[in-house]
C-alpha cells in the first residue's frame, strides 16, 4: 500500500479574509484537502504574524476570523490536521535546533531581509535599521513549521520557493551532522492561482485598500460591487468582457454556462449597472450559506478554540515523537542514555565537506562548497542548467588542486569561472576540502 503524501499549508493571521484570499487560496486548498491519498496539514501561523503585527487584539481577532473562515468554507477538521502554530511547542524547539545549523550567509540572502536592507541603503539608512531578528529568522521558523511534521509537499507561489529551498538546506545540514532524521520537502508551485482584481482593477489586496471582504453583509457587498471601476460605454453599447475587471470577478464564481451567458450579454450591450446587479446576485448566492456558518462560528469562539485544541493534540501526536528523537540525536537526553551511546559517538564517521546545489529566483542554478563544520567556503556563479553546474562540481572534485583565486576575477579553474570565496575564507582551506573528494574517489 502506498504511503499517503503529506501536504502542509500555513495561513498567516494578520488580517480579515477577502474574496481574493478565498478564490486564490481557501477554495483550492479546501478542494485539495478532499483528495484521496493525501494527509493535509493546515495551521494558523500566529507566530509569523508577530513579525509584522504588534497589536495583541488584532492578532487574536484575526486568528478567530481566519479560523472561522476556513471552517465556514468547508474545511473538515476531522479529516485534516487543523491547528494553531503557537499551540505546538515542538515548533519553536525545532526552530532552535535548525538555527544552530543554519548558515548565516544563506539567511543573508533571504528575499525579505535583502529587500529591507536594500530599502534602507537606498534611503541612506543603516543597512539593518528597523530590521528585527524575527524578520531575519523567519525562514528558520518556516522550515520548522514544515519539518516538524515531515511534510512531503508545500504549495507555494513563486515568491516563496526560496523558503522551501532553505528548509531543505537546513534539513540537509541537520541530517549531515546528526544522521537521517528530517524529511526534505518539495515545493509545489501554484501556477494557476486565481488572482482577482480589486475595486480599482489592480490586484485585490489590503495594501491597495481595494478589497471586498469575504463575508460582507449583503448591503455592504452590493455597495462595494457598485463601486467597481468600469469604462464609460453606455447601455446598448458593446462591452469588452475579456478586459473587464467586473467580468473577471463574475467568471471566478460562475459556472461555464453562466460565464458564457454573461460574456455574450456584455458583448450585446448589457448596461454596467445590470452587470453589477448580476454579479451581486451571483456572489451573494454563493457566499450566503458560508456567511451564515461564519457568523454562527464567530458567535461561539469557545467552539473554535475547542476545535483548535483538538487539532493541536492531533498535530502533536506527530510532532512530539519526532522531537523526542531529535533531542536524543543532538545529545539532549538522560545522562544514562548518553553514557550508553558514547562508544558509538567515538567511532562515528568524521564529517565531510559537501556541495549544495539549488535554484535561485533568477531561474539560474548555483552551488556552494560547504566545509565539514558547516561553513560555506565557496559561492558559485549562476549556470543555465543543473547539468552545467554539476559538470563544474565534478571538475572541482577531480582538479581542485588547480583552483586559482584572483582578487578581481574571483575563483577560476583552468579558464572556467567558478565563483567567489566567502568572507574570511582562504584559498588553501578550499583546496584542502576539495582534496577530501579526491581521496574518497581513490
Amino acid at each position: 500500500m502506498t504511503a499517503p503524501v503529506r501536504i502542509l499549508t500555513g495561513i498567516t493571521t494578520s488580517g480579515t479574509p477577502h474574496l481574493g484570499n478565498y478564490a486564490g487560496a481557501i477554495r483550492p486548498a479546501v478542494a485539495a484537502s478532499r483528495q484521496p491519498g493525501t494527509e493535509s496539514f493546515y495551521f494558523l501561523a500566529d507566530y509569523h504574524a508577530l513579525i509584522k503585527v504588534q497589536d495583541p487584539a488584532r492578532v487574536q481577532r484575526s486568528t478567530l476570523e481566519i479560523a472561522a473562515t476556513w471552517l465556514a468554507c468547508g474545511l473538515d477538521p476531522d479529516k485534516v490536521w487543523f491547528y494553531r502554530q503557537s499551540d505546538i511547542p515542538e515548533i519553536p524547539e525545532l526552530t532552535w535546533f535548525l538555527t544552530c545549523v543554519a548558515g548565516k550567509g544563506l539567511l543573508n540572502r533571504a528575499h525579505a531581509y535583502k529587500a529591507a536592507v536594500d530599502a534602507n541603503t537606498a534611503q541612506g539608512e543603516d543597512a539593518d535599521a528597523g530590521v528585527t531578528a524575527g524578520l531575519y529568522m523567519y525562514p528558520v521558523l518556516m522550515a520548522a513549521d514544515i519539518l516538524a511534521f515531515k511534510a512531503h509537499k508545500v504549495p507555494v507561489g513563486r515568491d516563496q520557493i526560496q523558503h522551501i529551498e532553505m528548509a531543505r538546506d537546513f534539513a540537509a545540514r541537520f541530517n549531515h551532522t546528526y544522521g537521517e532524521q528530517l524529511v526534505l520537502p518539495e515545493a509545489v508551485i501554484e501556477e494557476q492561482v486565481a488572482t482577482l482584481p480589486g475595486l480599482d482593477g489592480r490586484k485585490m489586496s489590503k495594501s491597495y485598500d481595494n478589497t471586498i471582504p469575504l463575508f460582507a453583509p449583503p448591503a455592504q457587498l452590493k455597495k462595494l460591487i457598485a463601486s467597481i471601476v468600469t469604462d464609460s460605454r453606455a447601455p446598448g453599447e458593446a462591452k469588452d468582457p475579456d478586459n473587464s475587471h467586473l467580468f473577471t470577478l463574475y467568471r471566478a464564481f460562475a459556472t461555464e454556462a453562466q460565464a458564457a451567458e454573461m460574456h455574450a450579454a456584455l458583448r450585446g450591450g448589457l448596461a454596467w449597472g445590470e452587470a453589477k446587479q448580476a454579479l451581486f446576485e451571483l456572489l451573494d448566492g454563493h457566499l450566503a450559506p458560508m456567511r451564515e456558518r461564519y457568523e454562527a462560528l464567530m458567535a461561539k469562539p469557545a467552539e473554535i478554540e475547542a476545535t483548535l485544541q483538538a487539532g493541536a493534540a492531533k498535530a502533536r501526536a506527530t510532532a512530539t515523537p519526532l522531537l523526542r528523537e531529535l533531542r536524543a540525536a543532538v545529545g539532549l537526553r538522560p545522562l544514562t542514555a548518553a553514557m550508553a551511546e558514547m562508544p558509538k559517538a567515538k567511532v562515528a564517521k568524521a564529517a565531510q565537506p559537501s556541495f549544495k546545489q539549488y535554484r535561485e529566483s533568477d531561474g539560474r542554478f548555483y552551488f556552494k562548497l560547504v566545509h565539514a563544520d558547516g561553513r560555506v567556503l565557496v559561492q558559485s556563479e549562476g549556470h543555465a542548467s543543473p547539468k552545467d553546474a554539476g559538470q563544474l562540481i565534478a571538475r572541482l572534485k577531480a582538479e581542485g588542486a588547480a583552483l586559482v583565486h584572483e582578487a578581481e576575477k574571483g575563483l577560476h579553474l583552468a579558464g572556467a569561472v567558478v565563483g567567489r570565496l566567502e568572507d574570511g575564507i582562504e584559498l588553501a582551506e578550499v583546496i584542502d576540502s576539495l582534496a577530501a573528494f579526491a581521496e574518497d574517489a581513490a
